[in-house]
């Protein structure tokens, strides 16, 4: 960039290796030179907007030239970064489609041979993430409990990451697969040699992902999975695991993949979980004693002007109440206190700690009353998170599969009550039931008795319905049939309830 002042390739690299060593204010800048030289370059705004969102920048006249740039570009722009920035997903889709045709190499579709029913069908689970992250935090105990009389279990581990959770799932698995040192091309190899007849992709378009290895046709069968709340846009990822909330049926067509609908929600959770007793007081978090305290304990990018405004609004109307959130990165603290000033409220009613490992943060919820949603794109593991925890999570249906999630959980929990579909139910509800303090003792109570009653919590009975839709798409593939929707039980009353 130095050498070469005016090319924004240049300067366009230089921000994607600044971001990736924390220097996010510097990154900014580099992705703004880049679009200052070649005022086209579709993916550096991408890039921008969401390095941007990360420190919670918000400039609404730069961010409304940036998507006016970015609806019309036929370049490739990164579809993650576009997630929470808006809850299209239509566009979703056609970015998803972009980036598959335009970046991911492959040699085109080449099957497998068929295998015969009578032998266990082999699923191969695809990522980067075997270790402590929140893939694994949801999936660990669905590896473990998996029926081995059915199905052999591969995993085949592309990150260079290794802790406690990469041996929990060694020990899970009949063969995990050390792929870290391979090529797309070597590790869809690797998986037909072991006749691998549906391969699962944990990654999507999340960081680390490896669309390439899929593109090569691993397996006859491709199913995208978990990592990533929308559509790869891959022609050749034949099925995608949903449910009727984040993806009804009047939505199907925002989706590339034939979706497979679950009965309950999509999301698998770790039902062996402890939430340890917290030793920790309001005050060692830098609470108050009293006062109702409401938290939002996600990543910085996900919260936008609107819920932002929405949340100091209700804690307008709800006296001594506390906004709780996490210290991201070291730009957040400082730029939301100064948006919260510019609203009318107190920045010390902000109140903000840093990420911990997974049992203190589950054991610190305790400390909260009410679990304050986004919108474009919700809580998702940190939804469960709090719900395991207790905390009632107030949410608001969106448009796009990332920003129905929490109402798909919800839904699972049976607590139907908390999912709202407009902003004004959104706030309303957050402060009646702060100040309502007996119907909120109640909605936790309600919580308390639908963790170990309901499914969202029930990991063996998510095991047996997933396990009931691979055995499906596997015998369509038999039967010569190609890829379709699949509905695994019987979910009407809840297409009918939540179609939008």
């Amino acid at each position: 960039a130095a050498l070469r002042p005016d090319d924004a390739t240049s300067h366009y690299n230089l921000g994607h290796i600044l971001q990736m060593l924390g220097r996010l204010d510097e990154a900014v800048d580099s992705y703004r030179t880049a679009v200052a030289l070649k005022p086209d370059h579709a993916e550096a705004y991408a890039h921008m907007l969401h390095q941007k969102a990360r420190m919670a920048l918000w400039d609404e006249a730069e961010e409304r030239m940036a998507l006016s740039i970015l609806h019309t570009a036929p370049d490739a722009i990164p579809p993650f970064a576009m997630l929470a920035i808006e809850d299209d997903a239509e566009r979703h889709l056609l970015r998803s489609k972009a980036w598959v045709r335009q970046k991911v190499d492959g040699p085109g579709l080449s099957f497998p041979r068929k295998r015969g029913d009578a032998e266990r069908i082999r699923i191969g689970y695809f990522s980067a993430d075997f270790h402590n992250h929140a893939t694994m935090h949801l999936m660990a105990k669905l590896l473990e409990r998996h029926d081995r009389s059915r199905f052999e279990i591969h995993a085949f581990s592309y990150g260079f990451i290794k802790d406690g959770f990469s041996d929990r799932a060694a020990q899970a698995v009949d063969a995990f697969h050390d792929v870290s040192g391979l090529d797309d091309r070597a590790i869809a190899q690797l998986a037909k040699d072991r006749q691998i007849d549906i391969a699962v992709d944990l990654k999507g378009h999340t960081q680390e992902a490896r669309l390439g290895i899929f593109a090569h046709r691993p397996a006859p069968v491709q199913i995208a999975f978990l990592g990533y709340p929308g559509s790869t846009g891959a022609s050749f990822i034949d099925y995608l695991v949903a449910d009727s909330v984040v993806i009804p049926e009047t939505h199907s067509h925002f989706y590339s993949e034939q979706i497979i609908r679950l009965p309950d929600s999509y999301q698998i959770n770790d039902d062996s979980r402890v939430v340890p007793a917290s030793r920790s007081t309001r005050a060692d978090h830098g609470l108050p004693a009293e006062g109702v305290v409401f938290c939002s304990f996600n990543s910085s990018y996900k919260i936008r002007p609107a819920e932002f405004g929405i949340w100091m609004e209700i804690l307008r109307q709800v006296d001594g109440s506390v906004l709780w959130l996490l210290r991201d990165n070291r730009w957040v603290e400082a730029n939301l206190k100064r948006e919260a000033a510019a609203r009318g409220i107190a920045p010390e009613r902000l109140v903000f700690s840093d990420k911990v490992a997974l049992p203190e943060h589950l054991a610190r919820h305790g400390c909260a009353d009410i679990f304050l949603d986004s919108f474009n794109c919700n809580a998702h593991t940190t939804a469960s998170d709090a719900l395991w925890a207790g905390v009632p999570v107030i949410t608001k249906l969106g448009q796009s599969f990332a920003a129905r999630v929490a109402g798909s959980l919800l839904h699972a929990l049976d607590m139907p009550e908390l999912v709202t579909e407009t902003e004004a139910d959104y706030t309303r509800l957050a402060i009646e039931l702060a100040q309502q303090p007996d119907r909120l003792a109640a909605i936790k109570q309600k919580i308390s008795q639908n963790l170990r009653t309901t499914p969202l919590f029930d990991t063996d009975a998510f095991t047996r319905n997933i396990e009931r839709a691979y055995a499906l798409a596997h015998q369509r593939h038999l039967d010569g049939l190609r890829p379709a929707p699949l509905t695994i039980g019987d979910d009407a009353r809840h297409q009918r309830k939540y179609a939008a």
